[in-house]
């Protein structure tokens, strides 16, 4: 986040079904500088429509209507060439409808379409024949919207909230504003071009008839355990485990990606660091969510971001690739245990990673820490003048394969400085002391550097990246 200064990131892991880990950082609104809390909610926009395809499954469940039906069955008055397209096609994007027709409203420059305006513009809406590719569509799930309410009999709102909502036990989730009185929300935030600050965007607009789409309004933990529940060996009574196995089944393939991406019964899914995902991934007015879940590890990951240019699709890569890491090459050991934390060189930074039996100097700029990482092996008693000692076994050989690793403490035992190779590594607050002192040696930083800098300083770095954590 210092990196990419985004406003602010909240994020959610699930082991099983249940949160093990929920933090968030920065700010829910940057201008008040509101502080960002795992409470926050967050528009959602996209990971909507996982939700509108578990209330389809749930019907179906109920022999409510099936997946091959047309849709014309379940929702009147609709042109012949669009009535002719099924439940399923529409789930998995693939009844060749237009993406979004008028798109005014993600700009606000209008409301969200009511359903007088959706079906005007489902009128014009089919441009391809149906299963001729995957093409995404917010119009197409806006009709399933509209077929949920023509099969339950009532709004699509107050069905969803009872049947997978709150089926679900989820708390923190409504499907499309306004949220209860005194709920914090977390605001969106433009892009720093063109004017060079990003603005708030106050996403508290009504998705309305396109709330199946992207109404939806959540927490990362809510999200977390959502999809967990969805997992086809999740422990779930609320929605069969073969709804479930045909959520995440893949059904399209994404071939303009370079990634390998494929889409289900409103589900995306993938492959990352061996281990097969799906999820759902959201764009509203100045947010970027994403969540993952991974069956085989009972694991689910949530990351909301609230920026236009947030970078959750990234950082749910990474810690994917974290947990995979530490999966592959378990927890730390006693003789690993003690190489640990940040360091520092005017290059930037590092983190020592333990695990059972080497240690990771892993760059925290990557969204993939671990990526082409040197790795030491510390030795289980070798010590040299009070510092502990390792060797580089895995490396570039740009870099120092073969060569020695010191931690060295002080006459406390704390870790003081870290040298890989013959490269001294410090702490933070050390590495900006000494640049500001040989580059800055008269200047205010140089002051700031030195530990003395003033009260407000050290709370807008506080408020503005330090770790949250649900009070409850």
């Amino acid at each position: 986040m210092r990196l990419t200064e985004q406003p602010g990131c909240a994020l959610a892991v699930a082991s099983k079904g249940k949160v093990v880990l929920e933090a968030a950082f920065g700010h829910a609104n940057l201008v008040r500088g509101a502080a960002l809390t795992p409470r926050h909610r967050f528009r959602v926009a996209s990971q909507s429509k996982t939700f509108t395809a578990a209330g389809v499954l749930k019907l179906c469940d109920r022999r409510r209507l099936r997946l091959d039906d047309p849709i014309g069955t379940h929702v009147d008055a609709l042109p012949r060439r669009i009535a002719s397209i099924t439940v399923a096609q529409l789930l998995a994007h693939g009844g060749g409808l237009a993406r979004d027709g008028d798109t005014r409203h993600w700009y606000d420059r209008a409301p969200f379409p009511d359903e007088a305006r959706l079906r005007e513009a489902l009128g014009a809406a089919r441009v391809i024949e149906p299963d001729t590719r995957f093409k995404y569509s917010n119009l197409g799930y806006g009709l399933l919207g509209l077929a949920i309410e023509a099969r339950s009999g009532e709004r699509y709102a107050d069905w969803i909230a009872r049947e997978v909502i709150a089926a679900a036990a989820l708390e923190e989730t409504v499907p499309d504003m306004p949220l209860p009185r005194g709920t914090p929300l977390a605001q969106g935030h433009g892009a720093k071009l063109p004017l060079g600050r990003r603005v708030v965007v106050p996403g508290a607009n009504e998705a309305r008839a396109l709330a199946a789409a992207t109404g939806f309004v959540s927490t990362a933990s809510d999200l977390a355990r959502f999809f967990a529940s969805l997992a086809p060996n999740a422990r779930n009574g609320w929605l069969s485990a073969a709804s479930r196995r045909a959520m995440a089944r893949r059904l399209w393939r994404d071939t303009q990606q370079a990634a390998e991406r494929w889409y289900g019964l409103g589900t995306m899914s993938g492959a990352l660091a061996g281990w097969d995902w799906f999820g759902h991934s959201g764009a509203f007015q100045g947010t970027i969510t994403r969540t993952v879940c991974v069956p085989s590890q009972g694991l689910s990951i949530s990351v909301l971001t609230n920026a236009v240019d947030g970078a959750a699709h990234a950082w749910v890569d990474g810690i994917v690739q974290i947990l995979s890491a530490h999966a592959r090459h378990g927890a730390p050991s006693r003789t690993t245990a003690a190489w640990s934390g940040r360091w520092w060189t005017p290059w930037g930074a590092v983190d020592l990673v333990p695990t059972r039996a080497r240690v990771f100097v892993a760059n925290p700029a990557l969204a993939d820490p671990f990526l082409d990482a040197v790795q030491l092996a510390p030795s289980s008693n070798g010590r040299a003048n009070g510092a502990l000692v390792a060797r580089v076994v895995e490396s570039s050989g740009f870099g120092n394969p073969a060569e020695d690793a010191r931690l060295v403490r002080d006459a406390r035992g704390r870790p003081r400085a870290l040298w890989l190779a013959g490269t001294e590594l410090q702490p933070e607050r050390a590495a900006a002391r000494e640049l500001a002192a040989r580059y800055e040696p008269d200047s205010a930083t140089s002051t700031a550097a030195r530990g003395r800098s003033t009260p407000t300083a050290r709370r807008k770095s506080s408020s503005s990246y330090g770790l949250r954590r649900n009070a409850s």
